[in-house]
């Protein structure tokens, strides 16, 4: 029989590799960001262009290659940063494989500039799809330049695998806000379609964040710091009152390099138990500086999954150091909840002694001492005293009206005839039982706060509040986008929002067909909104939460060709504004909203294709009693 194995050639081996560490443009950015990071650059730009699919370019004034190392850093398995196995467990720098640059030229057009600070001129090397096309030398200024173009030009299906731009962006977005805050001392620039996007000078790591997060992202830190001698930890953790309802600003950094780890997580959470809010999760920037003989970063081409020895002990010490720093900071809540803390006793007031108090009373005080005296009347001048009476009411006739008449006794005791006497009559009530009149049947019920009943012929019928509601307000708001009028309140005073720069970056994207739902904005800056008007049955303290909640979808939910921005800004604003599960309905409200369910078009489903109603026959119910 035949042979059947064979060896796979470079190029196709490449482009399996490519398939494991360029998954999109924020891959490559990734990559060629932290090579330059690894040469010692103090100056790294970022260039992008379509969301990374035409360019993508990474420009650092490092320590630069020779014309040798520039040829070979576009092998396979060519690395500085290794030289034996035993060098995985101290590592260092953030590459250490060598297929980056190997990977990325199997699936793009790659130029590489490239001179050391010794030389007097560089090198250039063009490479498409791992094919090495010019090198020769070129005037460049010191340190290394890659260009990246046409990712994925060779293989269409994984470029029709790409998300829409602001998706793609939004990736890079978050890749470049990972390295520059894990290496504050690197000033960084990030150059989006030919507009500075970020330029972030050479800081401390609060100024860091606050510079990529926005100015108001200052108040909203607490400092955490422990250093122990398996853990140092150092960073911030944002205050459980600005909690998100996204994980966006969730940042570990173990020996500088960002990872991911849903443990360490829950342990953050832990901390923060009882102090944030359903559905919302802390902020934190946190810095782990631990042993590198103590971890395994080589079990994911991401490199963003790390292996602990002891994750226990990590876990117990990170939440106990947030902990004490929410604690110290007055960030968490005592036991008194109503206890004014303007009350306390200050710490330089605690050690003197208390003196009580001296009262002085005035023993002369009467407090009869100003009350007119009584005097008694003078004598008349027939010899008796008279007494004074107050004086008697003109209309003192009115006071016997009803009164018959009177009799007087012997004993000059005087009766009074109450047959006549007319009293005030009293409101009836109508009698429960009563039966002229038949109580209405009622036709819907609540089941624990999140179900409606409601009676049909052939049963009963079960709607889920949420989910119908969704419906409702889906169709209506996209009935708004579609014939782009809408009712819109104003607001008494501006309301003015903070958000980061991407943040306002998708909001202005979305202006337009935010307008045509009911929002009025008066100003756009880089970091503030400022709105005037809301949608009809919005409340002011909601705005906010849907702002969020959309940018929260347009990042994640994808609105590729076949979804339009209306229909997803529909179904965020929907999900925002829905009656909530564990909101209690009146009946009119129940019946209402049943109503505008089967008013719709599609009362079956929600926005997000799950069923809103359940029915139930007779016949199913009979069957639950046999």
């Amino acid at each position: 029989m035949a042979d059947i194995i064979q060896l796979l050639p470079d190029h196709v081996a490449n482009q399996i590799a490519a398939g494991e560490v360029v998954q999109r443009p924020a891959s490559v950015v990734k990559e060629l960001l932290e090579n330059a990071i690894d040469a010692g650059a103090n100056t790294i730009k970022l260039i992008i262009k379509d969301a990374g699919k035409t360019l993508v370019q990474v420009i650092d004034d490092g320590k630069g290659m020779s014309t040798t190392d520039a040829r070979l850093s576009f092998e396979r398995h060519a690395t500085s940063k290794i030289k034996s196995a035993d060098d995985l467990f101290q590592l260092n720098t953030k590459g250490f494989r060598g297929e980056a640059l190997a990977s990325i030229a199997a699936i793009a057009h790659v130029e590489l500039k490239t001179k050391q600070e010794t030389d007097d001129v560089g090198n250039t090397i063009q490479i498409e799809g791992s094919k090495v096309i010019t090198q020769e030398i070129v005037v460049t200024p010191k340190g290394t330049s890659v260009a990246v173009k046409n990712l994925f030009f060779n293989i269409p299906a994984r470029r029709n695998f790409l998300k829409s731009d602001a998706v793609e962006l939004r990736h890079i977005m978050d890749e470049f806000h990972r390295v520059a805050l894990a290496h504050p001392s690197i000033n960084f620039l990030f150059y989006n379609n030919g507009s500075e996007t970020f330029n972030l000078p050479v800081s401390n790591f609060r100024q860091r964040i606050v510079n990529i997060f926005g100015s108001k992202t200052n108040e909203k830190l607490v400092p955490v710091n422990e250093d122990t001698e398996v853990l140092k930890i150092s960073g911030f953790v944002g205050k459980p009152e600005f909690a998100k309802k996204t994980r966006g600003e969730q940042y570990f950094f173990v020996n500088n390099r960002f990872i991911k780890s849903a443990y360490l997580n829950h342990a953050i959470a832990s901390a923060f138990e009882g102090l944030l809010k359903n559905g919302t999760h802390a902020s934190y920037f946190l810095n782990l500086d631990v042993d590198p003989q103590t971890i395994d970063i080589n079990i994911h081409p991401t490199k963003t999954e790390i292996k602990f020895d002891d994750e226990h002990t990590l876990y117990a010490i990170l939440r106990s150091a947030v902990k004490h720093s929410l604690g110290q900071f007055n960030i968490a809540p005592v036991l008194d909840f109503d206890r004014d803390p303007n009350l306390d006793t200050s710490y330089t007031q605690q050690k003197i002694n208390i003196k009580a108090p001296q009262i002085e009373v005035d023993r002369s005080f009467n407090p009869f001492k100003n009350e007119p005296i009584k005097t008694e009347s003078k004598p008349s001048f027939s010899g008796r005293q008279t007494t004074s009476f107050k004086p008697t009411p003109n209309n003192w006739d009115s006071l016997y009206i009803g009164v018959a008449s009177k009799e007087i006794n012997n004993n000059n005791e005087t009766s009074v005839d109450f047959s006549e006497v007319q009293f005030e009559s009293e409101e009836q009530t109508a009698s429960m039982f009563d039966n002229n009149e038949v109580e209405q049947a009622n036709t819907t019920y609540q089941i624990h706060n999140k179900y409606i009943v409601s009676t049909i012929k052939s049963g009963m019928l079960v709607i889920d509040q949420y989910r119908a509601h969704q419906r409702v307000l889906y169709e209506d708001f996209l009935k708004n986008l579609t014939i782009k009028e809408a009712t819109s309140q104003q607001l008494l005073f501006p309301l003015q929002l903070h958000f980061s720069k991407q943040d306002v970056e998708i909001i202005s994207q979305l202006k337009e067909d935010l307008e045509f739902t009911g929002f009025l904005f008066s100003e756009i800056t880089k970091e503030t909104v400022e709105i005037t008007g809301v949608p009809v049955g919005v409340p002011e303290s909601e705005v906010s939460i849907i702002l969020e909640q959309l940018i929260s979808d347009v990042e994640n939910e994808v609105p590729d060709s076949n979804f339009s921005a209306a229909d997803l800004l529909a179904k965020s604003m929907a999900k925002s504004l829905a009656i909530k599960t564990g909101q209690a309905l009146k009946k009119d409200e129940q019946e209402h909203l049943v109503n505008k369910l089967f008013a719709c078009k599609e009362p079956n489903v929600s926005p997000t294709n799950k069923t809103t109603f359940i029915t139930m026959s007779v016949d199913e119910l009979d069957k639950k009693f046999i």
